[in-house]
């Protein structure tokens, strides 16, 4: 006897109203902005910003931030690497999904090992899946320091913190790589406007 639950007990459930009918709705094309970057690079700052960018252009976003989904969908994940690997698993399908409903998602995560950043992207068809790299030096992150996360990590008194004892790999063929110019950061207005011209120039903010 099969167990509840089995695969081959379980069926995709089509409905007439498909992705293509919630974009016409929306005027609008579903995707997701996967911001990563170490802590303290300013992925948050830009999520926010972005999103303010696309609201004030009449666009749907909506914003899955690292930190907030560990308060709920994630809350029984811990930091090690298959904690990890499991926490973006979920929000990559979670934001395939609003994807699907015909919002811009823009997730932002640490996200540090390249094999599950992929395996998100895999989700996603038709190129609608951009990678924001926030490529900022560690010093940097680390005076800024919001959380006061690398003290600790410093003093010891957290383990397998990005950067430090843990390892972040940086994409390898990012759709957008932001960093300092000339030592100086972007302004996050600078930075979400360049990533909202990107949605735009992709089609992704106007139904054509």
């Amino acid at each position: 006897m099969s167990s509840m639950g089995a695969p081959a007990n379980i069926f995709w459930q089509e409905c007439s109203v498909g992705k293509s009918d919630r974009q016409k709705l929306l005027k609008q094309k579903g995707c997701v902005v996967w911001i990563t970057g170490l802590s303290g690079s300013g992925k948050s700052t830009l999520a926010c910003t972005l999103g303010r960018e696309l609201h004030g252009r009449g666009n749907l976003a909506y914003i899955l931030d690292g930190d907030n989904l560990r308060h709920g969908l994630n809350r029984d994940l811990g930091f090690k690497a298959e904690d990890r690997a499991e926490n973006i698993r979920r929000v990559g399908e979670v934001a395939k999904l609003f994807a699907d409903a015909g919002l811009i998602c823009i997730a932002s995560l640490i996200s540090p090992y390249r094999r599950d950043r992929d395996a998100c992207r895999a989700l996603l068809p038709d190129s609608s899946f951009i990678e924001v790299f926030m490529n900022m030096p560690l010093e940097l992150c680390e005076s800024r320091d919001p959380k006061g996360l690398y003290k600790l990590a410093r003093e010891g008194k957290i383990k397998g913190f990005t950067g430090i004892d843990d390892p972040y790999e940086p994409p390898l063929n990012c759709e957008i790589e932001l960093s300092p110019d000339n030592g100086v950061c972007p302004s996050p207005c600078t930075m979400a406007g360049q990533v909202a011209t990107y949605l735009e120039e992709k089609g992704f903010l106007h139904d054509e």
